[in-house]
């Protein structure tokens, strides 16, 4: 069992928390990593384009003219797929994308990602994210000392109300609390900041 370093909101060192080896010094899966955001990613389509078939277009169904006789191409109504303003052959309906992903598999591939983030130096283990205010201005210079990198990742309790409202004004920020972490966010974030909370939170779940 390894141990990382616990920080302050000022970036001074607090004490030390142990981390489980079987989440954060789990076997990196790429693989596994790839197959977890393509299933959150196709979950989170909407699924509503839809297209008219020749059977939905406002039209005429008569023939336009006859068969045979005219010099022209044959046709029959106006509505057909041929010609502008017809229907839509094998055009997109609407439809449900999303499709059943084994737990174990999904929390696998966030103990492969979090493993990596804390091989690369990507994690910053916060004590307590006691904002004394709301504000964004006064959260943006605190996660400027905590971490070089410009996207972050927070993730701490859902009742941290000042935290949640300060950082969803960033666009280089997204808050989630540990039960709504995702791996698409993840490894969209360059930076993860946690709570020791949170920390405790995860790998009581990962490690089952």
């Amino acid at each position: 069992m390894a141990t990382a370093a616990v920080f302050t909101l000022q970036n001074k060192e607090a004490g030390e928390i142990e981390l489980l080896d079987t989440v954060f010094a789990a076997p990196v899966n790429r693989h596994l990593m790839w197959e977890a955001v393509n299933h959150y990613l196709a979950c989170g389509r909407a699924g509503t384009a839809s297209t008219k078939t020749r059977g939905e277009v406002a039209g005429s169904g008569r023939k336009l003219w006859k068969q045979k006789g005219t010099g022209r191409a044959r046709v029959g109504d106006i509505r057909t797929p041929k010609w502008r303003g017809g229907g839509i052959v094998h055009g997109p309906k609407p439809r449900d994308f999303s499709y059943a992903f084994p737990k174990k598999k999904r929390r696998g591939a966030l103990r492969s990602a979090l493993s990596m983030k804390l091989n690369d130096g990507q994690i910053k283990i916060i004590d307590k994210m006691e904002l004394e205010s709301h504000k964004t201005k006064a959260f943006a210079q605190v996660i400027g000392s905590l971490s070089e990198h410009p996207r972050a990742l927070i993730v701490d309790s859902l009742e941290n109300r000042n935290l949640m409202l300060a950082s969803r004004n960033l666009p280089t920020t997204k808050y989630s609390s540990p039960s709504a972490l995702n791996i698409h966010d993840l490894l969209k974030y360059e930076a993860l900041i946690i709570s020791a909370e949170a920390v405790k939170e995860l790998q009581e779940v990962l490690s089952k």
